[in-house]
């Protein structure tokens, strides 16, 4: 850690030549994320003969990666929606320079004070639930009520048709599965026939998409507000009913499916959301998506469990959500198509 802190000192210095005298104390590896490699830190110095300093977030390229992703999009969001009063973390510096510290990576300030609750707790939040719950899916209402012109996000990223939005995030989904299964995976391909299928409506709005809007992806402090949402990194344009179905998702209840998220109930939840957003929930494309939640989640599980197996992560973190979140998403997707299938049945 002493030559990275070292060296990011001098990066530091480098995109600050106001100040002088840059030291990195404290660097310490955030683990639990796959997707890029995260450190806390801080960095202090002088400016104009005062001393000063700030808590930071290093967010690194790692050498494998469970998921494609890109670090300027997560970027991108952060800078999009800061002024716009989301809690989110400030962003600093952009870099891809791999002189620095050898692979590509972005800088934002740290949030202090704060936690992260696990979504396999039973009970991550408590007495705090109702308040967290209020603010958690308002704010996921805020974003797909966001202009993604206006706040400048949508010229970072390619434009989407409202009908074009459901053929997209499936194509990419299946296409993870194609190329990371190691073994046959019946139940996905049978849910990607159904969806292929029976397709949903357009889309009533595109939106930003977050990609990963869940328990355990934002800080909360002690009094129970929401200090930051994190993790942006598979942020896109498309239908808001597609985060809305991954936010509202069985995994991230942990047993409690009448609190989508383990906060507050399904009907108080998906409320708030429609009074944020100002859209109205159509209940047929919503099954769909959450159909597509199921299957991005084992998407993700099965690419987890080849970087585990063909050693190019040995984060013991894949190997658990290969084998338990795997199981999950296969029992759950199964449910859902017994479920189409009896109803298609019976109004025939």
């Amino acid at each position: 850690m002493d030559e990275l802190s070292q060296r990011f000192a001098a990066y530091l210095q480098h995109r600050m030549p106001h100040v002088s005298n840059v030291e990195v104390s404290g660097l310490s590896r955030i683990h639990g994320g796959a997707s890029r490699e995260t450190y806390r830190l801080r960095a202090s110095w002088r400016e104009n003969g005062v001393e000063g300093g700030r808590a930071l977030i290093l967010r690194r390229d790692p050498v494998a990666s469970l998921i494609e992703t890109e670090r300027d999009l997560e970027f991108n969001a952060y800078r999009a929606f800061h002024p716009t009063g989301l809690p989110v973390p400030e962003p600093l510096f952009l870099e891809t320079d791999l002189e620095w510290l050898d692979r590509p990576f972005f800088v934002m300030e740290q949030i202090e004070g704060c936690q992260a609750a696990s979504p396999f707790n039973d009970d991550p939040y408590g007495a705090l639930a109702p308040k967290i719950g209020e603010q958690f899916w308002t704010h996921l209402g805020r974003i797909a009520a966001a202009d993604p012109d206006a706040i400048g996000f949508a010229e970072t990223v390619d434009p989407v048709a409202p009908d074009e939005c459901w053929k997209i995030a499936l194509g990419h989904w299946e296409k993870v599965i194609d190329e990371d299964a190691l073994s046959p995976q019946p139940i996905a391909r049978a849910a990607i026939r159904w969806m292929r299928r029976n397709p949903p409506p357009p889309a009533k709005r595109i939106s930003v998409v977050h990609g990963d809007y869940r328990t355990g992806n934002f800080l909360f402090d002690e009094a129970g507000d929401i200090r930051a949402i994190l993790d942006w990194e598979m942020c896109h344009l498309g239908d808001p009913l597609e985060d809305l179905a991954w936010a509202a998702d069985p995994l991230w209840a942990n047993g409690h499916g009448e609190r989508p998220a383990g906060l507050i109930d399904r009907a108080s939840a998906y409320a708030l959301w429609e009074k944020a957003s100002g859209m109205t929930i159509d209940p047929v494309a919503m099954r769909w998506w959450e159909v597509f939640a199921a299957v991005k989640g084992l998407a993700i599980w099965i690419s987890a469990g080849s970087e585990y197996q063909t050693g190019s992560n040995h984060d013991p973190v894949l190997a658990f959500s290969s084998w338990f979140c795997t199981d999950f998403h296969d029992r759950l997707l199964a449910g859902k198509l017994k479920a189409v299938y009896e109803e298609a049945h019976y109004e025939a």
